[in-house]
């Protein structure tokens, strides 16, 4: 019998603050809570791969890296990326790429509160 992997099945972010994280993504993200989430974390009904934000994993020190996440490219669909950004940018979120049209479709990047550069798309 062959083995396969069908791709990503749950992305969690690591954080110092999981609530405020959690509070960022709902408020200027749109995301809702899931139902239930382990302890710990909180878990967002995002589809089609469920999106969390988690206290970091034993051994894991977020103040001695950079920046997180360096390296990993991490995207979220939108219906209206320029909105978004325009939305962000009024409430003081840092983008490091203006919207531009690309191969997906209008997109941006933006730093979340625990400094993950996150691009936004439409798609």
């Amino acid at each position: 019998m062959t083995v396969t992997v069908s791709g990503p099945d749950f992305v969690a972010l690591q954080v110092r603050d999981v609530e405020a994280a959690a509070v960022f993504y709902e408020k200027h993200l749109g995301l809702r809570r899931a139902p239930a989430s382990p302890p710990g974390a909180v878990v967002f009904a995002t589809e089609p791969v469920p999106f969390a934000v988690r206290e970091p994993l034993p051994g894991v020190d977020l103040d001695t890296v950079d920046r997180p996440g360096l390296g990993v490219a991490l995207w979220f669909r939108t219906t209206d990326a320029q909105a978004l950004h325009d939305r962000l940018h009024a409430a003081g979120t840092t983008i490091v790429k203006a919207p531009e049209n690309g191969p997906f479709g209008r997109m941006f990047t933006f730093v979340g509160p625990e400094g993950y550069a996150i691009t936004a798309h439409e798609g």
